[in-house]
């Protein structure tokens, strides 16, 4: 059976709709060709999610995301996904949408990485946006 769970590290952020975020997820996966088998967003502060980005990737910058994939096999999807509650807020007022589109589109940027979509060039970045937007639209929430 599928999951799709919700945490949170050294904050208090409780995403609203979670049956249907669960389901639009899921839907992203299938749509793709891809089984997803279990994964976890963990919610979490702009220093916590500093520490991660030091420990694990050598990057000293802070981030809105980062995603891990620990999928063994091809097209199954497991991973962890750490988004910082504050860059979201932040984002949002920056890009001046609403926190929930930010954190959707966020949500859906990690899922997109462990669907293979990467972002480190200009070209996939412009894919990645592309996708980002495509599976937006089809929220229903």
């Amino acid at each position: 059976m599928p999951s799709i769970n919700f945490f949170e590290e050294d904050i208090v952020f409780k995403p609203k709709q979670k049956a249907a975020l669960r389901q639009w997820i899921k839907d992203t996966c299938v749509a793709e060709g891809f089984r997803l088998k279990e994964l976890n967003y963990i919610f979490c502060s702009d220093a916590y999610l500093l520490q991660i980005n030091q420990q694990y990737l050598n990057h000293d910058t802070y981030t809105d995301i980062i995603t891990f994939d620990n999928s063994e096999q091809e097209k199954v999807i497991v991973g962890d996904i750490f988004i910082s509650a504050e860059r979201i807020r932040e984002n949002a007022e920056k890009f001046k949408v609403t926190e929930a589109t930010e954190l959707h589109r966020v949500m859906i940027h990690g899922a997109l990485h462990l669907l293979g979509y990467p972002d480190k060039t200009a070209e996939s970045k412009k894919l990645m946006t592309q996708k980002e937007d495509e599976y937006l639209a089809t929220r229903t929430f």
